[in-house]
């Protein structure tokens, strides 16, 4: 695994200043440059060190310096995830002198993905000393992974570069795949998805054309009625009334595969064993309000949801009030006893906590934060809460498992330990909804479309 701080040896702190970094700007642009480029190795150094989410590290950032327009602010974002999305080229580099690596490794991250400062960005490598042409450099295409290898060599032609190195070598000991799914898997890490969202109480098509009254890219159509693809610029969801009326809720594709494999009936009573704030609770609700409307009936079902954390519970009765949704209830986790009665729901999903190595797109920090053992401590904990949360189902009711994992030890592993523990369960075959494959335990690729990744299996019980 490549470590990060590599940028930061020798340095006395966390604290990154223009001395520190042992350059002089002589130009207008180079001084910007350099601020950026200050700020942006502070913010690197902190979340290595911290070990934190590099979203929650930023949105701290600029919770506290308000002097930042939207400009600067989308310059420092989307440099610094840059930087983690292509860190395993990077950290290649590292036994150079480290300003001039860390100016080149900006420079070249906004070449790689095409970043509109290009005079920011051309300032970073007028400060890396590097003598390779810029112009040059940015004639080069960067469509496909393919082109992108091509560019970093081109820049860095004393160094050899893998595609294979933009993902930690330990993430292929626990995610064993095959040499094409390999290049799709790494090609797709290596982008950003787009912000995936659901229409609730509203068709898709009312909710995307009144987002795209407000500039945004919405569409409509894609695999699920009431899933909505909101294209990839950033926006401010508070000022959306869509949002604040409850019409719409940010939900990524893959996650909305699991209401959808779950299928709620409208007078079915689910437990959701493993809520966080809400995200499937609310599709769940959601579809079985969808179905009972469609068959002009009311919905006299109800959704139990759990988690250890209270705050998240709350925060998940906040977002239910907001969609109008009633028959929606919490019962926090407070020891290993069910804080739900056995044998009693038609459905119960667990959604269970995993390494998250599926949501890599939109977290490229965390692949080289965490290491293997983010993947292989997680099995006993999530076979023992499936495990205990299987006896709140009903003889002839549903359990879902799923994780947003790409591993088998936290996913078919798991599911088939269980299973031979508990024989009154099976698995039900599952249509996978970008392919149309029959599968019995189901792996989202983040390649099939375009979405993070995610596992699910279905299993009834007979007894």
């Amino acid at each position: 695994m490549g470590n990060p701080s590599s940028f930061s040896s020798g340095m006395a702190s966390n604290s990154v200043t223009s001395s520190a970094l042992n350059v002089q700007a002589s130009t207008p642009a180079q001084k910007r440059a350099l601020s950026y480029a200050s700020t942006i190795k502070q913010l690197f150094d902190e979340i290595q060190s911290s070990k934190m989410p590099a979203d929650r590290i930023l949105a701290n950032y600029f919770r506290e310096h308000k002097k930042h327009g939207s400009k600067d602010r989308k310059v420092i974002r989307e440099s610094l995830f840059s930087l983690f999305r292509w860190w395993g080229w990077f950290q290649r580099l590292g036994d150079q002198q480290i300003s001039a690596v860390y100016f080149a490794s900006l420079s070249a991250s906004a070449l790689l993905e095409a970043h509109a400062w290009q005079d920011i960005a051309n300032a970073w490598h007028e400060l890396s000393q590097s003598p390779i042409d810029y112009q040059q450099a940015q004639a080069l295409t960067v469509e496909s992974l393919d082109d992108k290898l091509a560019l970093i060599q081109y820049l860095f032609p004393a160094t050899e570069f893998k595609a294979q190195d933009l993902l930690p070598d330990w993430f292929w000991q626990v995610c064993p795949v095959d040499a094409a799914q390999q290049t799709q898997l790494i090609d797709a890490m290596s982008s950003r998805p787009p912000i995936w969202g659901r229409a609730q109480g509203i068709t898709s098509q009312d909710a995307a054309a009144q987002l795209q009254a407000l500039g945004i890219e919405a569409s409509y159509g894609h695999y699920f009625s009431d899933a909505i693809n909101l294209g990839s610029k950033s926006m401010n969801l508070n000022e959306i009334t869509l949002y604040k009326d409850g019409n719409i809720e940010i939900q990524d594709l893959a996650s909305q595969v699991i209401g959808q494999i779950c299928a709620p009936e409208p007078d079915a009573h689910w437990w959701d064993a493993c809520s966080g704030a809400g995200g499937k609770t609310l599709q769940l609700r959601s579809l079985m309000l969808a179905k009972a409307a469609d068959n002009q009936t009311s919905s006299a079902g109800s959704i139990i949801s759990s988690d250890i954390r209270s705050n998240a519970l709350e925060e998940l009765m906040k977002r239910a009030q907001r969609a109008h949704f009633n028959g929606i209830s919490v019962a926090r986790w407070k020891s290993d006893a069910l804080p739900v009665p056995a044998d009693h729901f038609d459905g119960v999903l667990v959604d269970a906590p995993c390494s998250c190595t599926g949501t890599w797109r939109r977290n490229p920090d965390m692949r080289w934060l965490d290491g293997v053992e983010a993947v292989a401590d997680k099995a006993a904990l999530q076979l023992d809460i499936l495990s205990r949360s299987s006896r709140a189902v009903k003889a002839g009711g549903v359990l879902v498992y799923a994780t947003c994992s790409l591993s088998p030890l936290e996913n078919q592993d798991v599911v088939t330990a269980f299973l031979q523990q508990h024989p009154e369960f099976t698995l039900t075959p599952i249509r996978h909804p970008f392919t149309g494959e029959q599968t019995e335990m189901l792996t989202v690729w983040p390649f099939e479309a375009n979405s993070d990744g995610m596992f699910v299996a279905r299993m009834l019980r007979s007894k």
